[in-house]
């Protein structure tokens, strides 16, 4: 079973979860744009109405059906996603938190004094990352979290506020932009829930490279001076993985790369899904990813630099790799090649394979691959 199965309670609190739920909420308020009652109902009226669609939509063009039932939409404002997300949160930070009970990273307890000014500290921190996260986001499919024991949620979020904010903004068709979100979801989704390992051994991916994170001094005055190496090179550190791959031990980044070709291929085939399965319902698919991704772009300073420190610019890279990775592929041979992938874990593409298509289809495939 994975850390994150195990019951939130039970996780040792070095976060003061509370103050980052206070925290992050405070920050989710700004620039909120108000729903009136009559927007909000009709917003859960139309996901409860394009989820089941979307669902069949993605089925029909991957071929993955979810295990797990029919899929929940829930809407929600940026409050219910934080909340939601800190229980998510205190799975995902589980294995660090334990090492850390036992060492403050240089072979020393933490004094209680300390610990108490390190739960404030943290939690403050973590609350304000989550609080700016919740302006940005649309929708989630939360892998980390499980409902009913050992079994996948079904539920599925829209952050209201964030996509009637969209919608005024650039002038986007609420029922097409509102089912190209659904479809994007609902695609992972049928990814974790449609392909049977796949959940679990995501799971025990993410728990192993957290596992191998140490608070170690020496690591980390390493990891410094590798960073100030790229700096004087004129290399960003955060650019590839964030901070959390600047400040990775070798074997440590091994499993993040590994995390990063898979994240590359779900997200990649989520973006290549959203656009092509209801290509004929929604017009605006392309005007919609367009726009979204120029808003990605377009980050400057405080923003820009918080992006490269959770390594979400990075993850905004993969997009473009795993799109290009699944368009090459199928290229190749097809769907029917692509979907190798979903067949055991030893077919997942390395990082390596997903910048560079020819060597898994070279694998996986039998032939070698010309890319213009």
């Amino acid at each position: 079973m994975s850390a994150y199965d195990a019951e939130v309670s039970d996780a040792p609190e070095l976060v003061d979860w509370a103050l980052a739920e206070r925290v992050a909420r405070r920050v989710s308020k700004r620039n909120s744009p108000p729903i009136d009652p009559r927007s909000r109902r009709r917003l859960v009226e139309e996901f409860a109405e394009l989820t089941p669609i979307a669902e069949a939509l993605v089925e029909e063009s991957t071929g993955l059906r979810s295990a797990a039932g029919p899929a929940r939409a829930d809407v929600t404002d940026r409050g219910g996603w934080v909340h939601a997300n800190i229980g998510s949160f205190r799975r995902l930070l589980r294995p660090i938190l334990e090492r850390a009970t036992r060492s403050d990273g240089f072979g020393q307890k933490m004094p209680p004094p300390l610990a108490a000014a390190a739960r404030v500290a943290s939690g403050t921190e973590l609350g304000a990352v989550l609080g700016w996260m919740s302006t940005r986001v649309l929708g989630q499919y939360d892998i980390f979290r499980a409902e009913e024991g050992d079994a996948p949620s079904d539920a599925v979020y829209y952050v209201g506020p964030n996509v009637i904010a969209l919608e005024r903004r650039h002038g986007f068709p609420p029922h097409e932009f509102r089912l190209w979100i659904a479809v994007h979801e609902l695609t992972h989704r049928a990814q974790f829930t449609g392909v049977a390992w796949m959940r679990q051994y995501f799971l025990d991916l993410v728990d192993s490279g957290l596992t191998l994170a140490t608070p170690d001094a020496k690591q980390i005055l390493a990891a410094i001076a590798r960073m100030a190496s790229d700096v004087r090179a004129r290399r960003n550190p955060l650019a590839e993985s964030g901070l959390i791959g600047a400040l990775a031990p070798p074997e440590q980044l091994e499993t993040l790369h590994r995390i990063q070709a898979l994240m590359s291929l779900l997200e990649g085939h989520g973006d290549i899904t959203m656009n092509r399965a209801a290509a004929d319902r929604i017009p605006g698919a392309q005007r919609f990813a367009t726009t979204l991704q120029a808003r990605r772009d377009s980050a400057r300073g405080t923003t820009r630099f918080l992006q490269q420190l959770l390594g979400i610019e990075a993850k905004m890279k993969q997009y473009r790799e795993g799109e290009k990775f699944v368009e090459a592929v199928e290229a190749a041979g097809g769907p029917e090649l692509f979907n190798r992938v979903w067949e055991e874990p030893a077919h997942l593409p390395t990082l390596e394979e997903v910048r560079d298509p020819a060597r898994w289809v070279s694998r996986l495939g039998g032939r070698t691959l010309e890319l213009a």
